[in-house]
């Protein structure tokens, strides 16, 4: 079973990267695009300087201290520009990176949280790309590849915590049945308490019944036993000691009989006490393994009903904004 689960999340996991390399490719053309429009006009700005510069050149030949005037001026407008160029990509970069941190804190508030998922992720792609396709933005070969990597590595974080969270509904079964069987070990405890200890108190019971006979018994028994030859109830000598012998040996047969019921009282009474013992340690064994199980069950189910992605999500946003912050550096 755990096998054919890998073999998902193996397809689950090339079909996001095949996703995200679709992607890349599409957002790379919008950057082709974007840059060459870019170089466009700034080749138009270029040829424009060009010009005006040839035509103060010219002019120089003439008044040369009107031309070297020209020329600073022109020399603090190319500065001014590339000064404000800067200030506007800075701008952007800063824009885009409060984007990113507001992505990044963002709280999903109801589990399964994979529903959110699909539109986080697009949100954080549509303010990446607009950041990429600005003309102001000079990307390079290290951005690019940073990026691909951030957006690879938190889509399958998160493609592997929406497979985990497809447990959810399996685990509150799981939970469900546990409890369920833990409220039948108690109710099947109590019946078979309830049968040993009527058991116990009715052969406890006959036991004590037939003591209490045996007692009555060796009592009569002394009290008939002859205590002396009497002519008026002997015919003989030999008929009283053949009588006496008699009553004593069916009252050492009575005390004897007497004993064994008192032993098998003994013996009944610990032989019970035993078998609750059994009882008591067989209920406890499997109790304690049931509840193990539902106190596993519940401390996954609270995993899976509080949101983990937010490390993953603040930790790609986080690589992004150093990745921007990188680029604006060499840009200055």
């Amino acid at each position: 079973m755990s096998g054919i689960k890998d073999k998902f999340e193996k397809i689950r996991n090339l079909e996001a990267e095949k996703k995200n390399l679709l992607l890349e490719i599409e957002e790379l053309k919008k950057m082709a695009d974007a840059k060459v429009a870019g170089l466009e006009i700034e080749i138009a700005t270029l040829r424009e300087d060009v010009g005006s510069l040839k035509s103060i050149l010219t002019q120089e030949e003439k008044q040369v201290t009107s031309g070297k005037y020209l020329q600073v001026e022109t020399e603090v407008l190319v500065k001014e520009l590339k000064e404000e160029t800067l200030i506007s990509a800075k701008e952007l970069a800063q824009k885009t990176l409060d984007a990113t941190n507001k992505l990044g804190s963002e709280i999903f508030p109801l589990s399964p949280f994979g529903q959110y998922f699909d539109n986080w992720l697009t949100n954080l792609r549509r303010t990446i790309s607009e950041f990429e396709s600005n003309p102001l933005i000079k990307l390079d070969e290290q951005f690019v590849k940073s990026r691909a990597q951030i957006f690879f590595d938190v889509e399958r974080s998160l493609a592997q915590k929406r497979f985990e969270e497809s447990n959810l509904n399996e685990y509150d079964e799981a939970l469900a049945n546990n409890n369920r069987i833990l409220l039948e070990l108690d109710k099947e405890r109590t019946e078979k308490t309830r049968e040993l200890n009527s058991k116990r108190d009715a052969e406890i019971e006959s036991i004590k019944n037939r003591i209490r006979k045996l007692e009555s018994d060796v009592a009569s028994q002394e009290k008939a036993k002859p205590t002396g030859f009497k002519r008026l109830n002997y015919s003989s000598k030999e008929e009283y000691n053949n009588t006496k012998r008699n009553a004593a040996e069916k009252l050492a047969q009575t005390r004897e009989k007497l004993k064994s019921a008192k032993n098998e009282l003994e013996v009944a009474v610990q032989s019970f006490s035993v078998d609750q013992e059994v009882l008591d340690e067989d209920y406890e064994k499997r109790k304690l393994e049931i509840s193990g199980k539902v106190e596993s069950l519940r401390k996954e189910l609270s995993k899976l009903k509080t949101d983990t992605s937010m490390e993953t999500r603040q930790a790609a946003c986080d690589a992004l904004a150093n990745a921007i912050n990188s680029v604006i550096q060499k840009s200055s």
